[in-house]
């Protein structure tokens, strides 16, 4: 299968590895950077351009690989008729592809992706399109790629992306702020490492509702208290453990409800 990629960055480079690696081919890469098209196309051996050119290529399949607020920059510099386009956007409506051509749809990589990672994650793809024919073609495409797909409408696929927020980027930027922590303290914040990957494991087998531990769940004020005491010099560290030590404690009330 040919596939044209709108995109240089982060999710174009690893959907083009990924889809290279299935044994389709990535013809064309356009972006409104040139240079970058370039180089990201000559690790495909692929034709290169910016959007407005994009219309006049023969490809099976489009795939807008931009953020979110680029896509409808990206989608008023062509038209591509009856050809079958698809954004790989958590939080933006299929719709905003209507006036591009006549099939269009999502391919959203529920996934952190980096163009510098070499191993290619697991990658779980959120799915629509605007027929029946369209979301079948598109199930084929990602059973290709060795990755499992799930038919989500706008709502849902909404949904998963603020939940994808939570777990993953709250959680990251919880890591970089012990990180600073640590080396602010003087204290080796590798050592932290292993309880981070350990915590990450137990939810394959357990719901994390299940498997919460600390001091919050237990009530420990006096533990709490000394930590508060300690975080006293980093008021923003400290007003999130405030947060989030209250949310540990109301968890079950508010799951209830």
């Amino acid at each position: 299968m040919n596939v044209a990629i709108i995109g240089s960055g982060n999710v174009a480079a690893t959907l083009g590895r990924l889809i290279a690696k299935s044994e389709h081919k990535v013809i064309h890469i356009a972006s409104r950077d040139i240079g970058h098209a370039a180089t990201l196309a000559k690790e495909f051996n692929a034709a290169f351009s910016d959007y407005k050119a994009i219309g006049e290529v023969n490809a099976d399949i489009f795939i807008i690989a931009v953020s979110d607020a680029a896509i409808m920059e990206c989608t008023g510099n062509f038209n591509l008729n009856d050809k079958l386009v698809v954004h790989t956007a958590g939080s933006v409506s299929m719709d905003i592809l209507k006036d591009t051509s006549e099939n269009y749809g999502i391919l959203y990589p529920l996934q952190s992706l980096r163009k510098e990672k070499i191993n290619l994650p697991d990658i779980p793809f959120l799915i629509d399109g605007n027929s029946e024919e369209v979301i079948q073609f598109l199930e084929a495409f990602v059973h290709s790629l060795h990755c499992i797909s799930q038919r989500t409408n706008d709502n849902e696929r909404l949904k998963l992306h603020a939940a994808a927020v939570i777990v993953s980027n709250f959680t990251n930027h919880l890591f970089a702020l012990a990180e600073e922590f640590c080396n602010k303290e003087n204290v080796p914040f590798d050592l932290l490492k292993p309880l981070i990957n350990e915590t990450a494991q137990r939810i394959n087998d357990l719901s994390p509702g299940n498997l919460q531990t600390g001091p919050a769940l237990r009530k420990d004020i006096i533990t709490l208290d000394k930590h508060l005491k300690l975080l006293g010099e980093y008021p923003g560290l400290r007003s999130i453990y405030l947060k989030l030590t209250d949310s540990i404690m109301n968890y079950p009330s508010e799951k209830e409800q």
